[in-house]
């Protein structure tokens, strides 16, 4: 590289879902912008997206749909009138799709970097004093450093690791590795039942391999509204998920081809054998060495970069966004919109993110998603508040899609009724979700919803019947 391009307006390190449109709007808004980022495929070769596209949320959705798909055919295609015979996984077709999604994504965030002139360098970035970033690329022996007033770091997140199951990525996995299996697991084992494992059981569940979850919390899924954790309680389970709650892992032994583990609940000590065992307990922020100890970065006990509300660091020209800050739930959402704002905070564009409308979501089948408060927490705080709930067994569409599985429910304000919180789990939660954040975002009330038409039928109905049940006038089903 020339010395005429080691300067820049911009440089942001890391190109995952946060780093890639923080430094594609900083092109756009005219800025000489250079992303780093350290991500290699197979082939040594750089992958941009991140975690998000190359082992997480794509990834795994990737593998789930082609799950779901032999599911059908194993399972549910004679209630259609259909039958299917000798039907069997090639899974590293399965495999090789996925890697082909990856590829295609990837391929698509370097023609839009070529298009607004951003230069990707495929290395390992780290902040050194003065706004300087020293880049580490292999092979290369000499490194280079690059200067910019505003450097944005973006290097999200990585698998958080326990003591009692060292990690080899062969018989103990990480989640990254769970999404490159060759051989279908007769017996899996995943530690951790929230949003991480879920997901990557429901894969391997439909698949046919055994899976049994282990979580040392007591209660499933709390950062849900409970009516919706009781009923994907009973939903997994009816799918044939082993939860096991209130189990403590205390020790693991790898055995010649398996893995020994022993764990304690309430009923005592238990031992497990398991053909592969996945540690899911969640992800860190992907911060050491991302600064030389001389910068002066400051990083809390979790190893979150220090941010105010405005995303910037305590060190003049740089912020952290995504996964790095603790402003909002590991969402790469909330990523792509803290990427767009500090692009736009830098060129004086100023506006807030509404971090309360920023919706969850777990693509499990069927899928939880949520914005706003859950009755658990409106309970706490004592606001008053009134509740409408829809079941999908009673949605036209979602019968004849045979998706019959969960529900809708909406919370609002029992004074002024308006919306203060949305909770589905159902087939395209991830979806219908959408309305009730952009409802949210205007203030509405539940009787906004109520007198919106919604087409007939639909699975979006879901929500218009919900807020309908809010003053008991459903007119899909009697009032409970």
């Amino acid at each position: 590289m020339s010395d005429a391009k080691k300067n820049y307006d911009v440089i942001v390190i890391g190109a995952g879902p946060a780093g890639y449109v923080a430094a594609m709007r900083s092109a756009q808004l005219g800025f000489k912008v250079a992303c780093v980022d350290k991500w290699s495929n197979r082939k040594g070769r750089s992958s941009l997206g991140g975690t998000y596209i190359n082992a997480g949320c794509i990834a795994a959705m990737s593998l789930l749909e082609s799950a779901k798909i032999y599911h059908l055919l194993k399972n549910n295609l004679a209630d259609h009138g259909i039958q299917a015979e000798n039907v069997s996984i090639n899974l590293q077709q399965m495999l090789n799709r996925k890697e082909q999604i990856i590829f295609n994504l990837s391929e698509q965030i370097k023609q839009c970097f070529e298009h607004y002139s951003v230069d990707c360098i495929h290395g390992r970035g780290q902040l050194l004093t003065d706004n300087r970033v020293e880049i580490t690329v292999e092979n290369q022996p000499e490194k280079l450093i690059l200067k910019a007033p505003h450097i944005i770091l973006a290097t999200g997140s990585v698998p958080m690791e326990l003591s009692c199951a060292p990690i080899d990525n062969k018989l103990i996995i990480d989640s990254t590795a769970t999404l490159d299996i060759e051989q279908l697991p007769k017996k899996l084992g995943i530690i951790g039942a929230g949003i991480i494992g879920l997901e990557l059981a429901g894969i391997w569940n439909r698949l046919g391999s055994e899976v049994i979850l282990l979580d040392a919390q007591e209660q499933f899924l709390t950062s849900t509204d409970w009516q919706i954790s009781q009923e994907a309680y009973r939903i997994y389970t009816e799918q044939g998920l082993d939860l096991r709650l209130g189990a403590r892992v205390t020790a693991t032994k790898k055995l010649s081809n398996t893995v020994l583990v022993e764990y304690q609940d309430s009923q005592g000590k238990h031992e497990l054998e398991l053909d592969k065992l996945i540690v899911a307990v969640g992800r860190r922020p992907n911060s050491q060495k991302i600064a030389a100890p001389e910068a002066e970065l400051l990083l809390d006990e979790n190893g979150f970069v220090h941010v105010d509300e405005n995303c910037c660091a305590n060190l003049p020209g740089v912020y952290a966004i995504g996964d790095l800050t603790i402003l909002a739930p590991m969402l790469a959402h909330k990523g792509l919109e803290e990427g767009t704002f500090v692009a736009e905070y830098i060129a004086n564009q100023h506006y807030s993110i509404n971090y309360d409308g920023i919706p969850s979501v777990i693509y499990t089948e069927p899928e939880i998603a949520w914005v706003g408060q859950t009755e658990q927490a409106l309970k706490t705080v004592g606001t008053p508040y009134k509740v409408g709930v829809f079941p999908f067994k009673a949605s036209g569409r979602a019968q004849t899609a045979g998706k019959t599985d969960g529900l809708v429910k909406i919370i609002s304000h029992a004074e002024t009724d308006i919306i203060l919180g949305v909770h589905i789990i159902g087939a395209l939660a991830s979806e219908l979700i959408a309305e009730a954040v952009v409802a949210m975002e205007f203030s509405a009330s539940s009787e906004d919803l109520a007198r919106t038409i919604h087409a007939h039928p639909s699975v979006s109905e879901a929500l218009h019947e919900a807020a309908l049940a809010l003053d008991k006038r459903s007119l899909r089903i009697p009032p409970p």
